[in-house]
């Protein structure tokens, strides 16, 4: 394993003085008109959270845990990447790439690396200018180039036949594999397929039907304004975010709320705690701009082409963009479709287990 270089997290003491200066030097708005989050994350409950990030969580415990798992860097195509590789017991365990999305981190994994090591090599990559990897200086890291990256580093591993999960963007790029390197890939296991309704689809009275119509709607008209800021603008917000934590932390805050099976409160779905770690990367890596350049390298801009690889699709109920098995299958090669009694958008920070369940059967057939 030519270029892999042991990594540990390890943020320097300066860094989260200065972050904890800047929480409480944070020059806040007023407060929202209406009594919920129709307007984004209310003031109070921003405040009160920055409070504990600056004043109670303990990121040097954070850190701690998350440097239990092995991980490395590895230079790929002239750029640094970070990531997790958990080697199973069992030599014979198959390998499995997770891949996250965002606003994600390798963190959203801290709870199924185990779990999932007992079965399988556990590889997990930082994204392009997401987290500890690095950050690109010119364009060109689309969804394409990473697919290709993520086959030279299982190559580079040693795994030459691999199993592949991913969610958000890792969904996407999962995806790509399973059309471009379909010859490398057991199968593959999403959590939001991409297939777009054809023109009948509306007329239709099936409830998976008017579900998915309605989701679609929904993040179109009230939820999308991020995603087009980040694939047009990303430097413009990027100054905002990387200077100010709070700024940070309300742009990510607000997706772990809307995304997430929480009943109107992220808490509800996710640990306190769980969602600063990653607040806390996407703080000291500075990597606002760079991790929203993945939406201007490609977003609406890769085709949506037949996926040959053996899919696995886990259906959580509140999920951003959802689809029916018969959607998916005009576009999947879907042997196996799992609908999910609870769950949303970050499924392996929601429900752990549920997640690490589906991986497993679904591999049992691939093996």
């Amino acid at each position: 394993m030519d270029d892999v270089r042991p990594f540990r997290i390890a943020v320097p003491d300066a860094a989260l003085t200065d972050l904890r200066a800047r929480l409480a030097a944070t020059r806040w708005p007023e407060r929202e008109t209406v009594p919920d989050w129709s307007q984004g994350v209310p003031l109070e409950y921003l405040r009160e959270l920055c409070a504990y990030w600056g004043e109670t969580y303990d990121w040097r415990a954070r850190e701690a845990a998350l440097n239990a798992f092995p991980q490395f860097t590895t230079t790929i195509d002239e750029l640094d990447l970070h990531f997790y590789h958990v080697r199973s017991r069992h030599p014979a365990a198959l390998p499995l790439l997770l891949t996250h999305g965002w606003p994600g981190s390798v963190a959203e994994f801290a709870k199924v690396l185990g779990p999932l090591a007992e079965d399988f090599h556990v590889v997990v990559p930082s994204l392009p200018g997401f987290g500890f990897s690095g950050k690109p200086t010119a364009p060109g890291w689309g969804v394409q180039r990473i697919a290709d990256a993520w086959c030279a580093l299982m190559s580079r591993l040693g795994y030459h036949r691999f199993v592949a999960h991913g969610g958000d963007w890792g969904a996407i790029i999962t995806s790509r594999m399973g059309e471009v390197h379909a010859d490398r890939l057991l199968g593959i296991h999403i959590t939001m397929p991409l297939v777009d309704p054809e023109p009948g689809d509306a007329d239709s009275d099936d409830p998976r039907v008017v579900d998915a119509l309605a989701a679609s709607r929904h993040y179109e008209r009230t939820d999308s304004a991020y995603a087009r800021q980040q694939a047009t603008k990303p430097q413009t917000l990027g100054y905002g975010l990387t200077d100010s934590p709070a700024g940070q932390a309300a742009w990510i805050l607000e997706k772990f709320r809307e995304w997430t099976d929480g009943d109107g409160h992220p808490e509800n779905a996710i640990d306190r705690d769980a969602m600063l770690d990653t607040i806390t990367i996407y703080w000291v890596t500075a990597s606002a701009a760079s991790a929203a350049r993945i939406y201007w390298e490609s977003f609406h801009r890769f085709p949506r082409l037949p996926v040959a690889a053996p899919t696995a699709i886990a259906a959580f109920p509140k999920e951003i963009l959802r689809v029916t098995p018969e959607w998916a299958a005009r576009r999947y090669n879907v042997v196996r479709w799992t609908d999910m009694p609870r769950g949303g958008h970050f499924a392996a920070l929601e429900q752990p287990q549920l997640l690490v369940d589906d991986l497993r059967a679904a591999a049992r057939a691939w093996r």
